[in-house]
């Protein structure tokens, strides 16, 4: 799961075990100046981004499902089977 804020993006790692879904590692941090400034689906996809650079060691080689509650995310992932 990935979120952003005004001010700080966060994630939280996680593994779903018996349709429950148990967390593993949160993980967040402020943003920089410049990043303040980012747009609302900008942040949200550094959100994105921060949760798989922290979470790396634990991704490498296994299925990864993205939780977002960012519509524009949501839509840009319907695109890719898209050709233009």
């Amino acid at each position: 799961m990935c979120d952003a804020s005004d001010m700080a993006v966060g994630a939280v790692l996680g593994q779903q075990k018996d349709k429950i879904f148990r967390p593993i590692y949160y993980a967040s941090r402020t943003l920089t100046p410049a990043q303040i400034n980012y747009a609302t689906t900008e942040k949200e996809l550094l959100a994105v981004i921060f949760a798989f650079d922290k979470f790396r060691s634990y991704l490498i080689g296994t299925k990864v499902i993205v939780y977002t509650d960012h519509s524009a995310l949501k839509y840009l992932r319907t695109m890719q089977n898209q050709d233009f």
